[in-house]
């Protein structure tokens, strides 16, 4: 029985720990500027959850529909970051 009581404990930890992570911040947002190209985005906010690309633009989004930062790019360079939720 304790063994499972601490195994449940572990599990919380681990996730308020990673839910705590996340590169989703306002802090984070207000460093991305226009200019800015892909890969700089990147290593601030990490890899996104989802990109459209045509034509030389890109759209991508990080997060979700409630939370989200979502960012256009023309010629692989930041020209529209926007924020919900955040």
């Amino acid at each position: 029985m304790k063994n499972s009581i601490r195994l449940m404990f572990v599990g919380l930890f681990l996730f308020v720990f990673f839910m705590g992570c996340s590169k989703l911040s306002k802090e984070n947002y207000d460093k991305i500027k226009v200019g800015m190209d892909f890969q700089q985005v990147v290593k601030v906010i990490g890899e996104p959850d989802k990109c459209d690309a045509a034509i030389g633009t890109k759209s991508c989004i990080w997060g979700t529909d409630q939370k989200n930062i979502k960012i256009k790019f023309i010629a692989d360079k930041v020209i529209l970051p926007t924020m919900k939720g955040i």
